[in-house]
């Protein structure tokens, strides 16, 4: 009984209480992914650029307020999906399942960094998170327990060596942002900036003006942009840059029609 109380039921070397935890927080996004048919998974937009329209901070801010009050979306729900669809898109990009780290700012973005940590983990590969400021509210309490519950650790100051990871998800700021980088993040992002390894951003490069962008900043080498690009894309200068259109809710929108 001793043993019997010890004993993990093991597939593909993930504890079995890692897949249960995994399937309840999957378990939302599939229903939703079956439920609601326009929203696609992603979608690689590599030089299509001129056929892609772009959002504004407010056009941005204002598609949140409609899924959030016409369509009753809850923000669990929108985290889920976007996060379930940055680890899909960056998995494309880096297929071998190696070590990540992932950055996560104190705001949504950050709460979908946390989810394509955990979706990740799930895939395969070895995950690190560093999570400098930690709202202590829903939805991110919840998605911070469910990280340490698979066995990532999450600490709150940036490793010394970057280059033993594959690439690092920076998730710090999204469309929100506004003003100058405060600390730890005007730290961090000129680390993320000076990367030994690849760099992908959710969104929006951290620390870039969301319409006009960030010239002497962040290069990202990935860029998962969720609805649609922001304006501040139009000035990504990577010449291998892979765009991936992350989650598309386009026939669900008005401000898109």
């Amino acid at each position: 009984n001793e043993y019997k109380s010890y004993l993990r039921c093991m597939v593909n070397g993930i504890p079995w209480r890692h897949l249960r935890i995994a399937f309840i927080c999957m378990l939302g996004s599939v229903l939703s992914y079956f439920i609601v048919p326009p929203i696609r998974r992603f979608v690689l937009i590599r030089n299509t650029m001129a056929t892609v329209s772009y959002l504004g901070q407010e056009q941005a801010q204002n598609i949140d307020i409609e899924l959030f009050n016409e369509y009753k979306f809850s923000i669990d729900q929108l985290m889920e999906l976007a996060g379930l669809a940055v680890a899909q898109a960056v998995s494309k990009s880096y297929p071998v399942a190696g070590k990540v780290l992932v950055v996560c700012g104190p705001g949504n973005n950050g709460g979908d960094g946390l989810v394509a940590a955990r979706h990740l983990a799930m895939f395969g590969y070895q995950l690190h998170i560093v999570y400098p400021k930690q709202p202590q509210k829903h939805p991110f309490l919840p998605l911070l327990h469910q990280v340490k519950c698979m066995d990532i650790k999450v600490e709150t100051e940036m490793p010394t060596n970057l280059a033993e990871y594959t690439f690092i998800l920076d998730a710090v700021f999204g469309f929100s942002f506004k003003g100058s980088v405060r600390a730890p993040f005007d730290v961090i992002i000129p680390q993320l900036t000076n990367s030994p390894v690849p760099v992908a951003s959710i969104d929006v490069p951290s620390g870039w003006n969301v319409e006009e962008g960030n010239s002497t900043g962040l290069q990202p080498d990935v860029l998962v942009s969720l609805t649609a690009p922001k304006l501040c894309a139009r000035f990504l200068i990577r010449p291998t840059l892979e765009m991936f259109l992350g989650l598309s809710m386009m026939k669900y929108l008005s401000l898109l029609s």
